[in-house]
């Protein structure tokens, strides 16, 4: 229970830092509402999932491992915030806000969610680097101690994707909250591209906190 406590204090001190996730889903937010923002929460908390399923089976390591691999992943998701900044500069999420569901523009936004989290090297690194310090080994023969360490890592990981969707969720409600004097008259325009900028300047942190 202590290394639970410790972990999750980790993890939501982790995921209150500014980052990726955070900017894009504060932008959405400021610019479609908080629907849309938390159909893209739902995204990233599949992207989470999906990276603590790969980090529970051991190819988290291989990917961190492997310099190719994990500079294709890291560029991957650089370029991509860019796109996302670009878009956002030029007004294209600014279209049909409040009104995503899942229809075509809900899975579009469940999509770009997902990606921006999977192509997030730092979250590789987590759970290739700080998850295993909290999983116990089992003594014993290896082969018995395989399953209890798999087990552990899908409760790490179900924590660790349960404490960053409700800190995404409070982000997206509180940059909702904000919208209505952020993004009024001729303010709208404005903060829009202040976010783009902020949200490329996300991806260039991104590139440099994660280069080797």
């Amino acid at each position: 229970m202590s290394l639970l406590a410790e972990f999750f204090l980790t993890v939501l001190l982790l995921e209150l830092t500014p980052g990726p996730n955070m900017a894009y889903l504060a932008l959405l937010s400021l610019s479609r509402g908080a629907r849309p923002a938390l159909v893209a929460v739902l995204g990233v908390a599949i992207g989470l999932a999906v990276h603590a399923l790969v980090a529970a089976l051991g190819a988290g390591a291989l990917i961190a491992r492997s310099p190719p691999l994990y500079e294709t992943l890291r560029w991957c998701g650089v370029a991509y915030l860019l796109w996302l900044a670009y878009e956002g500069w030029r007004g294209e999420a600014d279209s049909a806000p409040g009104t995503a569901g899942f229809g075509d523009a809900g899975l579009r936004l469940l999509w770009r969610g997902f990606a921006t989290n999977l192509l997030n090297p730092k979250s590789v690194l987590f759970f290739v680097s700080v998850v295993p310090r909290f999983v116990v080994e089992p003594q014993g023969e290896p082969q018995a101690a395989v399953p209890t360490v798999i087990v552990q890592m899908a409760i790490l990981g179900t924590l660790y994707v349960a404490v960053a969707t409700a800190v995404h969720v409070l982000v997206v409600l509180l940059a909702a909250q904000l919208r209505p004097w952020l993004v009024a008259g001729a303010r709208r325009d404005r903060v829009r591209r202040m976010l783009s900028l902020l949200l490329a300047g996300v991806a260039a942190w991104l590139a440099l906190s994660t280069s080797r």
